[in-house]
Order: C-alpha cells, then sequence, then structure tokens
C-alpha cells in the first residue's frame, strides 16, 4: 500500500486533474442513470425495447464521435478544446432530462450527452497516456477510472438522499446541474502535454492499415465481448425485477461503483507488472458467471448485493488494464486515433447489443438475453488469451 500510494504520488498535475474532473463528472452523471429506467418506464411509460434504442443509438453516435474527436486531437495535437466542450455539452444535455414529457425527449438528451462524451473520450485517453511513461499506464489509466467509479458512488447516494427527502425524480435531475458546472470550470485548468513528446501527424486509415495487427485484433475481440455487453439500464431493470425496493437501487450502484473505486487503481498498477491479458481475461469470465446468475430466477434480493460487487470487482480487473493495454500496441503519436478506434468499437457494438438483448428479453427469456451476454464474454477471453499473446501482457 505504501508503495501504491508513493506511486500515485508521482503522478503528473494533468493525471490528478482529469481524475477530480472525472469524479465531480460521473457525479452528476450518477445522480440520474440509475434513476433513468424507473423515469423511462415509470414515468414515461416507455418498455425494454425503447431503453435499448435510446441507450444504443446514443452511444453509436458518441463512438463515432470518438473516433473523429481522436483523429482531430492528432492532427492538431491539441485535446484541452475538445475536452472543455466535451464536459460542457454533456453537463447541459444531461440536466436537461429533467424537462422531459415523452421518451423521444430523453432520446435526444441522451444523444447531446452522448455528443459531449463523444468529443472529450479519445484526446482525454490520449492526454493521459502522453502525460506518463510506459511503466505508469496502468497505475494512470486505474486511477483515473477510480475517481470516476468514486464519482458513481457519491452520486446515487446524494441521490438516494434527495429521494429520501421527498424529492421527485426531476427536481434530482436538476440538482444535477450543480457538479457539472464544477467540471466545466475545472476543465478550463488542464494544460496540453509537452508537444515535443508527439512528433508527426499519422495518417488516417479506414483499413487500420498502419496500426500493428496485434492492435487491429485486440479490437476484433473487444467488439466480440461488447455484443454481449448491453447497456447497464437492463441490470437496473432486472433487479427491480428480483425484488429489489426502489429506494435501494441507486445505493446498489453505489456500492459496486464503490468497489470498482477501490480496487481500480492497485489491479491496474499490478497489470504494469503481469501483464493486462491476465486480469482482462479473468474479468470477463466473471462477467460471464455473473451474467448467468443475474438471468436466473432464483437469486433472492441479498444475492443481488453479492453480485454487484462481484461485477465491480469486474470494473476494477479491466477498465484501466484495456486503456494500459490500447497505449501498449501502438506508436505514442497515433494514441487519439486509437483511442478513437478503441471507443468506437465499444460504442458502435452498443446498439445491436441493446436491441439484441431487449428483443431476447421479451421474445424469448431474460435468462437467454443474460446466457448470451455470458456466452460472448466466454468466447472473448477465450480469443484474447489463445490469438493475441504476448509475454507482457
Amino acid at each position: 500500500m505504501a508503495s501504491l500510494i508513493a506511486s500515485l504520488r508521482l503522478l503528473p498535475r494533468s493525471v490528478w486533474l482529469l481524475g477530480f474532473i472525472s469524479l465531480m463528472n460521473d457525479a452528476a452523471s450518477e445522480m440520474i442513470y440509475p434513476l433513468l429506467p424507473l423515469f423511462v418506464v415509470g414515468t414515461l411509460g416507455a418498455g425494454p425495447r425503447v431503453l435499448g434504442l435510446i441507450e444504443g443509438l446514443a452511444e453509436a453516435v458518441s463512438s463515432l464521435l470518438k473516433l473523429a474527436s481522436g483523429i482531430w486531437s492528432d492532427r492538431t495535437r491539441r485535446a484541452k478544446p475538445f475536452v472543455v466542450m466535451g464536459y460542457g455539452v454533456a453537463g447541459l444535455a444531461r440536466t436537461l432530462i429533467a424537462a422531459a414529457t415523452g421518451w423521444w425527449f430523453v432520446l435526444l438528451c441522451r444523444l447531446a450527452d452522448r455528443v459531449g462524451k463523444g468529443l472529450r473520450s479519445s484526446p482525454r485517453d490520449a492526454m493521459l497516456g502522453r502525460s506518463v511513461e510506459p511503466g505508469q499506464r496502468g497505475l494512470a489509466f486505474g486511477f483515473h477510472r477510480a475517481m470516476d467509479n468514486a464519482g458513481a458512488v457519491l452520486g446515487p447516494l446524494v441521490a438516494a438522499a434527495l429521494l429520501g427527502w421527498g424529492m421527485e425524480l426531476r427536481t434530482v435531475f436538476w440538482c444535477a446541474a450543480i457538479p457539472a458546472v464544477v467540471v466545466f470550470v475545472a476543465t478550463l485548468q488542464l494544460r496540453e502535454p509537452e508537444a515535443e513528446a508527439l512528433v508527426q501527424s499519422p495518417r488516417f486509415n479506414w483499413h487500420l492499415g498502419e496500426f500493428p495487427p496485434r492492435f487491429r485484433r485486440y479490437l476484433i475481440v473487444l467488439g466480440l465481448f461488447m455484443l454481449g455487453n448491453s447497456s447497464n439500464l437492463f441490470l437496473l431493470m432486472r433487479v427491480r425485477e428480483l425484488g429489489l425496493p426502489q429506494a435501494q437501487v441507486p445505493l446498489l450502484w453505489a456500492t459496486m461503483s464503490g468497489v470498482a473505486a477501490v480496487f481500480l487503481t492497485p489491479l491496474s498498477a499490478l497489470s504494469d507488472r503481469l501483464g493486462r491479458r491476465r486480469l482482462i481475461i479473468a474479468g470477463w469470465i466473471a462477467y460471464a458467471a455473473i451474467y448467468l446468475l443475474l438471468g436466473w430466477a432464483g437469486v433472492k434480493p441479498w444475492g443481488v448485493w453479492a453480485l454487484f460487487v462481484a461485477y465491480g470487482l469486474f470494473i476494477a480487473a479491466t477498465e484501466g488494464a484495456e486503456k494500459a493495454l490500447v497505449a501498449d500496441l501502438v506508436p505514442r503519436e497515433q494514441l487519439g486515433t486509437a483511442f478513437g478506434w478503441y471507443h468506437l468499437t465499444l460504442g458502435i457494438t452498443l446498439l445491436p447489443a441493446s436491441l439484441l438483448f431487449g428483443a431476447l428479453w421479451e421474445s424469448v427469456s431474460v435468462f437467454a438475453a443474460f446466457a448470451f451476454g455470458a456466452a460472448c464474454a466466454l468466447l472473448a477471453a477465450g480469443l484474447l488469451m489463445f490469438w493475441i499473446r504476448d509475454d507482457r501482457s
């Protein structure tokens, strides 16, 4: 623990500031996100298919912008404008969900929210990757994701407190504007990485021909995993079906995020020494087991809590390591574009994944939907183990 704290102290100012920004931004987002299924399905009267459509379309739009912003930031060698604009747009759009009178307005707000995420994500990740040495990448990305998940603890707790005081859902959503303003002000304090760390701007190739073959294979494997990883809103719908009271839903989400926040930094730092692939494979196998159990109708409310603790450990083992592996596989000057492809792969598969999950849920069974997700995770873990082999990762 002492060595981990010492390593954290050596991280540059930009990593700490980006961590604080993610903490506050996710606090604002998670005041709304865990309650969104209740709002869309309960207040606005939509169903699982509409929920899948909203999340799938929103993430698809975001993923395309993540690629474009990554390419553009590599060419201009500037990441800060994308980060400032991205967080600003998302904070405004997210808060306006409170004014929704129909699911179509929620869709528009979610699209605008994801536009902001698309603008900032790849340039921000490239900024992180360029701010540290290769041996610090797991630590830096793990710390950033840990702060993000700490915000996911804070947000639901605040939402639960506001609901406990008798506030309506819409009022809670309006309150999310406060941390959004803090985020925007903090982004203005960011500084660009040293210009001399970058070389000439790379040419863009839709066929990924200028990237290493292992990176291209990694994107394929990630796409397969994500095909079975639909929107987390379905998880929140499922726990209500399993008998968890509405008031406990934000607390459940906060618990999961808290577990992830605690373990993300040490596990991601461990990947700097033991390798990325081992952690990712273990996480994907755990994900498959969690999904199979969530699909089982016999899960008790206490079992739901245990499964969400396990889900937090899955996040801790994979989120930082997945991004650090991207930075390991590509040249430094192509990080923005590489993270654009990474985010595009994750986002573009969410639309078919969410639509397929919702269709299986309604037309076949809940267990079939969760079993499909588990199967994709197991197949992806096998491919990552045998198709993308490297002693370091």
